[in-house]
């Protein structure tokens, strides 16, 4: 997905506050945040979580690089 490519965002699977250098963002730690966010909103459909964190991205300068996993949920779940 062009989301994966422009897209870099910290990620471990041991915790929700470690990081990862930019452009790092791979379809495991996608489909992980993915996970959480539908679990988290089992009402919202895939593109609208997509898009919501495209709107995360936007109002972050344009990248999710910087911010924790446990941020980009808790913007994305405020978008949605």
């Amino acid at each position: 997905e062009n989301l994966l490519q422009k897209t870099s965002a910290p990620f471990s699977s041991n915790s929700h506050d470690a990081f990862v250098s930019p452009n790092t963002l791979n379809l495991s730690s996608f489909a992980k945040l993915m996970k959480k966010l539908k679990e988290m909103h089992p009402e919202a459909s895939r593109y609208k979580i997509v898009d919501a964190l495209l709107e995360v991205r936007e109002k972050n300068k344009g990248a999710l690089s910087g911010l924790s996993i446990s941020s980009i949920v808790e913007r994305t779940s405020a978008v949605l």
